[in-house]
Protein backbone atom coordinates (compact mmCIF):
# COMPACT_ATOMS: atom_id res chain seq x y z
CA UNK A 1 0.00 0.00 0.00
CA UNK A 2 1.35 3.62 -0.61
CA UNK A 3 1.85 6.20 1.53
CA UNK A 4 1.65 9.95 0.90
CA UNK A 5 5.30 11.22 1.11
CA UNK A 6 4.60 13.46 4.25
CA UNK A 7 4.53 10.33 6.49
CA UNK A 8 7.89 9.40 4.79
CA UNK A 9 9.72 12.16 4.85
CA UNK A 10 11.25 12.74 8.59
CA UNK A 11 13.98 15.27 8.66
CA UNK A 12 14.38 14.26 12.05
CA UNK A 13 15.74 11.32 10.45
CA UNK A 14 17.64 11.92 7.30
CA UNK A 15 18.10 14.77 4.68
CA UNK A 16 17.96 12.26 1.84
CA UNK A 17 15.64 10.45 0.09
CA UNK A 18 15.49 8.50 -2.87
CA UNK A 19 12.39 9.15 -5.23
CA UNK A 20 10.96 7.20 -8.18
CA UNK A 21 8.40 8.51 -10.95
CA UNK A 22 6.88 6.72 -13.67
CA UNK A 23 4.73 7.27 -16.81
CA UNK A 24 1.61 6.89 -17.63
CA UNK A 25 -0.38 5.94 -19.98
CA UNK A 26 2.62 3.79 -21.21
CA UNK A 27 4.69 6.94 -22.41
CA UNK A 28 8.13 7.20 -22.99
CA UNK A 29 9.99 9.52 -21.10
CA UNK A 30 13.33 8.69 -22.99
CA UNK A 31 14.88 7.05 -25.50
CA UNK A 32 13.38 5.56 -28.96
CA UNK A 33 10.15 3.97 -28.70
CA UNK A 34 10.47 0.23 -30.90
CA UNK A 35 6.79 0.17 -31.22
CA UNK A 36 6.28 3.58 -32.59
CA UNK A 37 9.25 4.38 -34.20
CA UNK A 38 9.40 7.77 -32.03
CA UNK A 39 12.41 9.18 -30.47
CA UNK A 40 12.09 10.67 -27.00
CA UNK A 41 16.28 11.20 -26.56
CA UNK A 42 15.11 15.02 -26.15
CA UNK A 43 13.22 14.28 -22.70
CA UNK A 44 16.54 13.53 -21.11
CA UNK A 45 17.09 17.02 -21.13
CA UNK A 46 13.90 18.62 -20.09
CA UNK A 47 14.58 17.03 -16.61
CA UNK A 48 17.76 17.98 -16.91
CA UNK A 49 16.90 21.61 -17.48
CA UNK A 50 14.18 21.06 -14.76
CA UNK A 51 16.20 19.49 -12.21
CA UNK A 52 18.84 22.52 -12.67
CA UNK A 53 15.95 25.28 -12.61
CA UNK A 54 14.69 23.89 -8.91
CA UNK A 55 17.23 23.70 -7.73
CA UNK A 56 17.98 27.13 -8.18
CA UNK A 57 14.74 28.07 -5.67
CA UNK A 58 14.38 25.40 -3.64
CA UNK A 59 16.61 23.98 -1.02
CA UNK A 60 16.66 20.66 -1.94
CA UNK A 61 19.50 19.29 -3.26
CA UNK A 62 19.84 16.69 -6.69
CA UNK A 63 22.71 14.11 -5.48
CA UNK A 64 22.14 11.61 -8.08
CA UNK A 65 19.61 11.13 -11.22
CA UNK A 66 18.98 8.12 -14.01
CA UNK A 67 16.33 8.88 -16.42
CA UNK A 68 15.31 5.55 -18.13
CA UNK A 69 12.70 4.97 -20.85
CA UNK A 70 9.34 4.79 -18.66
CA UNK A 71 10.37 6.18 -15.06
CA UNK A 72 13.23 8.13 -13.15
CA UNK A 73 15.31 7.77 -9.78
CA UNK A 74 16.24 10.80 -8.12
CA UNK A 75 18.39 10.73 -4.84
CA UNK A 76 18.27 14.35 -2.85
CA UNK A 77 19.14 16.12 0.13
CA UNK A 78 16.80 18.40 1.75
CA UNK A 79 18.61 21.72 3.55
CA UNK A 80 16.29 22.97 6.00
CA UNK A 81 19.07 25.00 7.62
CA UNK A 82 19.19 27.12 4.52
CA UNK A 83 15.98 27.42 3.71
CA UNK A 84 15.61 28.89 7.39
CA UNK A 85 18.43 31.65 6.62
CA UNK A 86 16.92 32.79 3.76
CA UNK A 87 15.68 36.34 4.38
CA UNK A 88 11.88 37.02 3.85
CA UNK A 89 12.98 38.75 -0.14
CA UNK A 90 14.83 35.91 -0.58
CA UNK A 91 11.62 33.80 0.06
CA UNK A 92 9.48 35.74 -1.95
CA UNK A 93 12.14 36.03 -4.78
CA UNK A 94 12.12 31.77 -5.16
CA UNK A 95 9.17 31.71 -5.49
CA UNK A 96 7.93 34.59 -7.81
CA UNK A 97 10.12 32.32 -10.12
CA UNK A 98 7.62 29.72 -9.99
CA UNK A 99 4.43 30.73 -8.95
CA UNK A 100 2.47 34.27 -8.97
CA UNK A 101 3.17 35.80 -5.28
CA UNK A 102 0.00 36.29 -3.64
CA UNK A 103 -1.74 39.51 -3.82
CA UNK A 104 -0.68 39.95 -0.07
CA UNK A 105 2.45 39.43 -0.75
CA UNK A 106 3.05 41.58 -3.54
CA UNK A 107 1.67 44.61 -1.41
CA UNK A 108 3.81 43.79 1.74
CA UNK A 109 6.82 43.72 -0.96
CA UNK A 110 5.97 47.14 -1.55
CA UNK A 111 5.61 48.26 1.64
CA UNK A 112 1.95 48.83 1.09
CA UNK A 113 0.76 46.64 3.81
CA UNK A 114 -2.14 48.89 5.39
CA UNK A 115 -2.71 47.18 9.18
CA UNK A 116 -0.65 45.15 11.72
CA UNK A 117 -2.83 42.19 10.66
CA UNK A 118 -2.15 42.29 6.98
CA UNK A 119 1.86 42.71 8.13
CA UNK A 120 1.20 39.44 10.37
CA UNK A 121 -0.85 37.54 7.82
CA UNK A 122 1.97 38.31 5.44
CA UNK A 123 4.81 37.09 7.20
CA UNK A 124 2.28 33.78 8.53
CA UNK A 125 2.30 33.40 4.72
CA UNK A 126 6.20 33.73 4.02
CA UNK A 127 6.44 31.19 6.50
CA UNK A 128 4.78 28.97 4.43
CA UNK A 129 6.33 29.33 1.67
CA UNK A 130 9.77 29.18 3.27
CA UNK A 131 8.23 25.84 4.31
CA UNK A 132 7.20 24.51 0.69
CA UNK A 133 10.88 25.39 -0.68
CA UNK A 134 12.30 22.75 1.30
CA UNK A 135 9.51 20.55 0.80
CA UNK A 136 9.81 17.11 -0.94
CA UNK A 137 6.32 17.10 -2.35
CA UNK A 138 6.38 20.40 -3.65
CA UNK A 139 9.42 19.83 -4.99
CA UNK A 140 7.90 16.60 -7.12
CA UNK A 141 4.84 18.53 -7.57
CA UNK A 142 6.94 21.30 -9.45
CA UNK A 143 9.30 18.94 -11.38
CA UNK A 144 6.67 16.35 -12.45
CA UNK A 145 3.77 18.67 -13.78
CA UNK A 146 6.56 20.41 -15.77
CA UNK A 147 7.62 17.30 -17.63
CA UNK A 148 3.96 16.31 -18.03
CA UNK A 149 2.82 19.18 -19.66
CA UNK A 150 5.50 19.22 -21.68
CA UNK A 151 5.19 15.90 -22.94
CA UNK A 152 1.40 16.05 -23.10
CA UNK A 153 1.71 18.95 -25.59
CA UNK A 154 3.99 16.90 -27.54
CA UNK A 155 2.05 13.71 -27.67
CA UNK A 156 -1.29 15.47 -28.48
CA UNK A 157 -2.91 14.69 -24.86
CA UNK A 158 -4.24 16.53 -22.28
CA UNK A 159 -5.03 15.89 -18.37
CA UNK A 160 -3.82 13.77 -16.15
CA UNK A 161 -4.55 10.50 -17.45
CA UNK A 162 -4.13 11.27 -21.31
CA UNK A 163 -6.99 11.63 -22.64
CA UNK A 164 -7.01 12.47 -26.47
CA UNK A 165 -7.29 15.92 -27.25
CA UNK A 166 -8.46 14.79 -30.83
Amino acid sequence: MTRARKELVSLADTPYYHCICRCVRRAFLWGADDFTGRDYSHRKQWVIDRLGELSRVFAIEVCAYAVMSNHYHLVVRIDEDRAKAWSEHEVMERWAVLFHLPVLLEAYRKGKTRTEAEKDAAKELLEKLRSRLHDLSWYMRCLNEDLARRANAEDGCKGRNGVSST
